[in-house]
C-alpha cells in the first residue's frame, strides 16, 4: 500500500502533471507542423524547383532493383535499400519551424514576466574604503571616516 500511496503522491504533483500536458500538445503540434511542411509549405517549394517532390526525393544503393522507378514508396517496396534524403529534408524544416515557434513563445513568456520594481536604495557606499553602509549613515562602520 505504501507504495502505491507514493506512486500516487509523486504522478499528482504539479510539475508531472504539467510535463505530461506539455508533452501531448507539443505532440498534437509537431503533428500539426509536419502537416504544414508536406501538404502546403513543400509542394509549392517544389514547385518552383522544377516540379520535385521533396518526399520522393532518394538515392538507390540498389540500382538494379530501382532502375526508372522515381518513388520512394515504389522503390521500398522492390526491397530496395535506399536513402530517404527528401524525407529528411522535410524533417529538417519540421524541427526548424518547431523551434522558432518555441523560442517565439518562450520569448513572449518572458515579456509577460515582470521584472521586479526595485526600491528605494537603503544602502550607499563609503567613499574610501568601498565597503556597504546604511544610507543614512554619517560614520563608516569600516574605516570610521566621515561620509556625506
Amino acid at each position: 500500500m505504501g507504495m502505491l500511496k507514493e506512486f500516487k503522491e509523486f504522478a499528482m504533483r504539479g510539475n508531472v502533471v504539467d510535463l505530461a500536458v506539455g508533452i501531448v500538445i507539443g505532440g498534437a503540434f509537431g503533428k500539426i507542423v509536419s502537416s504544414l511542411v508536406s501538404d502546403l509549405l513543400m509542394p509549392p517549394m517544389g514547385k518552383l524547383m522544377g516540379n520535385v517532390n521533396f518526399s520522393d526525393l532518394f538515392v538507390s544503393l540498389d540500382p538494379e532493383k530501382t532502375a526508372g522507378i522515381n518513388s520512394l514508396a515504389k522503390a521500398r517496396e522492390t526491397g530496395a535499400a535506399v536513402i530517404a534524403y527528401g524525407s529528411c529534408i522535410n524533417t529538417v524544416i519540421d524541427f526548424i519551424i518547431i523551434a522558432f515557434c518555441i523560442f517565439l513563445l518562450v520569448k513572449a513568456m518572458n515579456k509577460l514576466k515582470k521584472a521586479p520594481e526595485a526600491g528605494p536604495a537603503t544602502t550607499k557606499e563609503c567613499p574610501l574604503c568601498l565597503s556597504t553602509i546604511p544610507i543614512k549613515a554619517v560614520r563608516c562602520a569600516h574605516c570610521t571616516s566621515e561620509v556625506k
